[in-house]
């Protein structure tokens, strides 16, 4: 059966991270910080929502968009959170994140064009780009530069075929963020060169010190810009599949064509949950929000003094929930380090091979786990880094 396989594909890797997955599973007593969700319990509130849906029988389809109530939300929430003004009307709700990013690429990129992608960068962002017809171009971002991009390594690339550019930030799988200062230096090139942005901005929440800032929110960008967002990482709402994508008119036009005829609608009940989730509090009144992102930032602070502690060199992440150490120090690549880490000692870690050729001195910690797991975890890491040493 073989030949009825579409070539494309064939070509797509399997997931660098779920490898390591798959081999947790298999092993007793391994812990696992390679999962990139939050280990909170979404809300009860929130849950109870969705239940209290189903019971009332809300099973039917919602329209193509979403409920009406929940785009109304989303609205408010973006401008009053990010600075972010999006008209209900301009708003598709999607099955996660995921969805928004393989809309966007599929209703923009014509064969043979060349999407930019910062690189560390998310394992899906190249495959998606392959089955759009488009060519992935990664763009190096260097730890001396706290992994941001670059105007000048953005310069580098840029051909006559570069159509866009995924711009993600705060950044799986390195933490990095992004200044107004940093996105001004590079929006100037992204005009000279008219791209389009795929701005996925899923962690936005979840900052440290530092407020998100978003590329949209820049003079003449919020007109080139498709801006994706969600409820996963924030909310806890990872299963849920909740995702939102705001477009210029043209753009949003052609995703919703293609979201009607491929998806219909995202889940109704979970589009209740996510109601809920929002309709309660605004500004800086996202308690639960808060709490979650304050037990993150303990958690990353841990992080960080155990690696230094175990002599890993690390930049200080200032987004999401992961720590990209260098292992280059212990005189192995981040693929011998975790594989040699998960082999000895139970600990899975993700290498940072999994989000490309940049990071392959590095390997992707989640700290989205308890302290009791994460302290284990650094105890077994320590003996194995000393091992090493001997």
């Amino acid at each position: 059966m073989r030949d009825f396989v579409n070539q494309k594909a064939k070509m797509i890797q399997p997931s660098g991270i779920r490898k390591f997955f798959d081999i947790v599973s298999v092993t007793e007593g391994a812990i696992s910080l390679g999962v990139g969700e939050p280990d909170f319990v979404t809300p009860w509130k929130v849950r109870s929502a969705a239940i209290t849906s189903l019971q009332r029988g809300y099973t039917q389809y919602t329209g193509n968009r979403g409920l009406p109530q929940l785009r109304e939300l989303i609205s408010r929430y973006l401008l009053e959170r990010f600075a972010l003004e999006y008209d209900p009307n301009r708003i598709l709700v999607t099955v996660g994140g995921s969805e928004a990013i393989d809309l966007a690429l599929r209703a923009c990129v014509e064969h043979g064009e060349e999407v930019l992608i910062p690189d560390p960068a998310y394992v899906s962002y190249s495959p998606l780009v392959a089955m759009a017809d488009g060519v992935p171009v990664h763009v190096e971002c260097h730890e001396e530069d706290n992994f941001i991009l670059k105007p000048e390594y953005l310069e580098k690339v840029i051909t006559p075929k570069t159509k866009a550019i995924i711009l993600t930030y705060p950044n799986n799988p390195t933490g990095a963020i992004m200044t107004e200062d940093e996105l001004k230096a590079i929006a100037t090139v992204i005009e000279k060169h008219d791209l389009l942005v795929i701005a996925d901005e899923i962690y936005a929440e979840l900052t440290y010190g530092r407020k998100h800032a978003s590329i949209a929110t820049l003079p003449r960008m919020k007109e080139r810009t498709v801006y994706i967002g969600g409820f996963s990482k924030a909310f806890a709402m990872t299963g849920w599949r909740m995702g939102f994508v705001c477009a210029p008119a043209d753009i949003d036009e052609a995703m919703f064509k293609i979201h009607q005829y491929a998806i219909m609608c995202a889940p109704t009940m979970s589009q209740y949950a996510a109601i809920e989730a929002l309709k309660d509090g605004f500004s800086d009144n996202f308690a639960t929000v808060e709490e979650m992102r304050d037990s993150y930032d303990k958690r990353r602070k841990f992080v960080l003094h155990s690696l230094k502690e175990i002599g890993l060199h690390c930049f200080e992440p200032q987004g999401a929930f992961y720590a990209f150490p260098s292992v280059k120090g212990t005189g192995m690549n981040g693929e011998e380090f975790a594989n040699e880490l998960l082999a000895s000692k139970k600990v899975a870690i993700v290498p940072g091979s999994a989000f490309g050729r940049f990071g392959e001195n590095n390997t992707r910690i989640s700290y989205a786990t308890s302290m009791t797991a994460l302290s284990e975890a650094f105890d077994r890491m320590q003996d194995f880094v000393n091992t090493i040493k001997k």
